[in-house]
């Protein structure tokens, strides 16, 4: 049974990575940019919900919403001021340095109001989960409602993109960013949009994170949000299938490295997962080759 509990904690840490590297694939495949940013958010949000559950006697679901709300609110903000002004720029390593100035600015933020000591984060999900045959497999709570979340929300966000005018319009951005302005739409609210949902997931994302793994500072966010981009990577940035089929591949990857190989080798191992995949299929699980027009 114990392999099997090995696999069932990579399913739910990969659940973790998917709905992360679903932000960093959306705003990749419609706005073309990596928002190095996108784990800070994270962060963000595990602040927001740690300071609400402290100040109104552990109001988890008020605080998740409010995560929800602030995160997006931070998403569009950021698109609106450090990246659209560069979204013409001649070279685009523009906006790949200003997205790592915002990570750090975030970082350095929470520390002058946080400080740079680790917090304890109360599990956000109450329930202890279910036991199976003799008590030698048990599933915690937080993995059930970890793994059913995501799933939940690769649904919502392909039925989104494809039966709604807004997720056409997404589509549309992606494909020809020039066409689709032809064709009347508003690209910049397409791209503010994709910042918005991305940047709400980061907060549910948090949730998840901090309940898995109880613990809060201003790095938190930083190493999942790295390992989510291999796993967007690994599945076909810019793919949302593909985010969800990487980060589970991933964290299952990553805990059964650190139960049979090494936990000191396990990023290691990650990593370079990320570069074997560059070198055998660039685009990765589910990425489809793309040609320039020259």
């Amino acid at each position: 049974m114990s392999f099997l509990t090995y696999l069932i904690n990579g399913l739910s840490l990969g659940s973790i990575y998917a709905i992360i590297a679903l932000g960093y694939t959306m705003v990749y495949g419609i706005a073309k940019m990596l928002n190095f940013a996108h784990g800070d958010f994270i962060m963000v949000g595990c602040y927001v919900i740690f300071t609400i559950c402290s100040t109104l006697s552990g109001n988890t679901f008020v605080g998740i919403i409010a995560a929800i709300i602030i995160c997006t609110l931070l998403g569009v903000t950021t698109e609106r001021i450090a990246y659209r002004p560069l979204r013409g720029a001649a070279s685009p390593l523009a906006v790949l340095i200003t997205a790592i100035g915002v990570s750090y600015f975030l970082e350095n933020l929470a520390l002058l109001i946080f400080g740079a000591d680790i917090k304890s984060f109360s599990s956000v999900v109450k329930w202890n989960g279910v036991t199976f045959g003799d008590g030698s497999l048990r599933i915690q709570g937080v993995t059930i409602v970890t793994i059913a979340v995501s799933i939940v929300i690769l649904i919502a966000l392909q039925l989104f993109i494809h039966k709604t005018k807004e997720g056409q319009a997404m589509l549309a951005v992606a494909e020809d960013r020039g066409a689709a302005t032809l064709m009347g739409i508003n690209v910049n609210k397409t791209i503010t949009l994709t910042f918005a949902i991305g940047s709400a997931l980061a907060a549910v994302a948090g949730a998840l994170l901090c309940s898995a793994y109880p613990s809060l500072s201003p790095y938190t966010g930083a190493m999942p949000g790295i390992k989510a981009f291999v796993a967007a990577v690994l599945g076909g940035i810019g793919s949302i299938p593909g985010a969800m089929i990487g980060g589970l591949v991933l964290g299952i990857i990553e805990i059964l490295s650190k139960t049979y190989i090494s936990s000191q080798l396990s990023d290691a191992i990650v990593f370079g997962i990320l570069v074997v995949v560059l070198l055998v299929k660039p685009t990765g699980i589910l990425g489809k080759k793309i040609q320039e027009k020259v």
